[in-house]
């Protein structure tokens, strides 16, 4: 996919080929943490979300904000800590990093990007109620999702195809790369006992909306995830990870516009979007190396995102406008990493939110 995302990067040699078990296996156990922290159902937190719950709730510009006090209080964080705009909370389960005035955060070093930046007013820090309700509680309890459900189909979408190539560089074409990526995933799920649906599964044209029609058409709970290689400026570098934008948030580095207001059909799957693209993102993220640049996990209104009826993500893997990374995309070790990661993703991802909380008791 084709954006206009240049800047500049400086880091060495990606290491997807040499990571040693151990450190697979320690990033795991705080991704099972990170997805599976457990407080109180997510149907309360809407209705919670005031003062006599703990919140501390403030207007600015018109919006809903947080303290980040009430978020350590309610998912249980036993620290907080702030050196100058650094905000950092933790728990043995999960560590949050936010910066007052930024709009990134990192839990468990992923990153993903808030709606909205963190601000300050008086003493206290305050993190924007769409922000908490449509990122940090589903990523942090997935199994609390009141829509998320058990899946055992997989909805492959190999991005451009036929007349339209995608990226392209002296080397080969997106649409090459994005079939090539879903043939390999294919197979691992299957492996794993996945049913898998693939929108193309040779050098084909579909549109969009056929695109869209192909994955509604499946009937059976399912996931939906769109593959492509990205483009940019030559500098550009790093994987990254998009979900639908939820209503009243702007496309990715676009301005807010009265269309953005409007509820698509993926924003049923909001919460599962964002969980899903966690589980994805940083999985990935490991398989490739401590040295891939995390780009983030971003909002956007992709078309295949609207108008999917199940939950979905957009994974751009590495940029063919780059001259180093142009080659790792055509390394078979690299797909094959990708791939792994998004085979261990997905297992984990539906393990977390077939686990439903127990009912209370009456």
């Amino acid at each position: 996919m084709c954006r206009n995302n240049d800047h500049n990067y400086d880091f060495g040699i990606i290491g997807y080929a040499n990571k040693k078990n151990l450190t697979i296996r320690t990033y795991f156990f705080y991704l099972y943490f990170l997805l599976y922290a457990l407080i109180t159902p997510f149907s309360l937190l809407s209705a919670q979300t005031n003062k006599n719950a703990g919140w501390d709730i403030i207007k600015i510009g018109g919006r809903d904000y947080v303290s980040v006090e009430g978020i350590k209080k309610f998912y249980s964080f036993t620290k907080l800590n702030r050196a100058g705009n650094l905000v950092i909370l933790q728990n043995v389960k999960v560590e949050m990093k936010l910066k007052v005035g930024g709009n990134e955060c990192l839990m468990n070093n992923v990153k993903f990007v808030f709606s909205h930046a963190v601000v300050a007013s008086g003493k206290g820090i305050y993190v924007s109620r769409m922000d908490l309700t449509k990122l940090i509680d589903p990523v942090l309890r997935p199994n609390h999702i009141g829509n998320a459900r058990d899946f055992r189909t997989v909805i492959l979408d190999a991005g451009h195809g036929g007349k339209d190539p995608g990226s392209t560089n002296s080397i080969g074409t997106e649409a090459a790369y994005n079939l090539r990526l879903a043939m390999r995933l294919k197979g691992l799920l299957q492996a794993k006992g996945f049913r898998v649906k693939l929108i193309r599964d040779s050098d084909r044209f579909y549109s969009l909306q056929q695109r869209v029609d192909i994955a509604n058409s499946v009937k059976d709970n399912a996931i939906f995830v769109s593959l492509h290689f990205n483009s940019g400026g030559s500098h550009a570098r790093g994987i990254e990870t998009f979900t639908l934008s939820p209503p009243g948030v702007s496309n990715y580095e676009s301005d807010f516009k009265a269309s953005d207001a409007v509820a698509r059909a993926g924003n049923e799957h909001d919460s599962a979007n964002i969980a899903l693209a966690t589980a994805l993102h940083g999985s990935v993220l490991r398989r490739l190396g401590n040295n891939t640049l995390d780009r983030g996990i971003k909002r956007a209104r992709f078309s295949v995102l609207t108008g999917v009826k199940h939950p979905a993500v957009l994974f751009e893997g590495g940029f063919m406008s780059h001259a180093y990374e142009a080659r790792l995309i055509a390394n078979e070790s690299y797909q094959s990493a990708i791939a792994q990661g998004m085979l261990d993703a997905i297992t984990r991802y539906r393990f977390a939110v077939a686990r439903k909380p127990a009912k209370p008791k009456r």
